[in-house]
């Protein structure tokens, strides 16, 4: 199974739901799992490369690798049914090398601020995605979201976006989601993120991980 973590605006933290999901996937739910680190500050590679310095348990594998590689990596990857493959988008549109990843993706993770920028470039983002990929499955995230988001805001945002797919409950920004790293999720982070990856495990992701495996046997 192939989840992109995507968006064409940057800061929207996708680099940091990417390791929250990964760490979900792996401790929480026992799913084997790689990250394609594909953003260009690859800063989850280097996450990877520091814990192994420091000698902590590996709970998945790290690949930094840029879009032209990806066809060949993607044959890799699928030879393992049972993988589920986490990409860290960069944040551009403008590359032919996101048409074939575009097109990979059972599911794609889009995380998303309530201002006008923020809403503007998912949009196109979504857009774009859904002439490559029409029937790919889009959840939205609104992440770093703080306290002060007007509730006119919200409703409109979140009725636009509903028209390309599922808007989750809100992650709000807080200091202690900056501390998670590729071998641990802070204990304190957990009670807010359970909600949102327990629904998107539980209608997305579990269905079609269990499917595969049945036809992988």
């Amino acid at each position: 199974m192939v989840i992109i973590i995507g968006n064409q605006k940057g800061g929207a933290g996708k680099s940091t739901l990417t390791l929250l999901l990964a760490n979900y996937l792996t401790l929480a739910k026992k799913c084997a799992v790689t990250i394609l680190d594909m953003d260009y500050q690859q800063s989850i590679a280097q996450k990877f490369e520091k814990a192994k310095i420091l000698e902590n348990a590996e709970p998945y594998q790290v690949l930094a690798a840029n879009l032209d590689v990806y066809p060949d990596i993607r044959e890799v990857l699928n030879a393992n049914g049972e993988q589920i493959v986490l990409i860290d988008l960069p944040g551009k549109l403008d590359d032919d090398g996101l048409i074939p990843v575009f097109q990979s993706a059972d599911l794609v993770i889009c995380p998303f601020a309530y201002d006008e920028f923020s809403f503007e470039s998912t949009v196109l983002f979504s857009v774009v995605l859904r002439s490559i990929h029409p029937k790919v499955k889009i959840t939205y995230i609104p992440n770093r979201i703080k306290a002060n988001v007007r509730y006119e805001t919200k409703i409109e945002v979140d009725e636009q976006l509903s028209k390309f797919g599922v808007v989750t409950e809100s992650l709000p920004d807080r200091i202690d989601f900056q501390r998670t790293n590729t071998f641990q999720t802070p204990l304190s982070v957990y009670p807010v993120i359970s909600p949102v990856f327990d629904k998107i495990f539980k209608e997305h992701i579990n269905p079609t991980h269990h499917e595969r495996n049945q036809n992988a046997g």
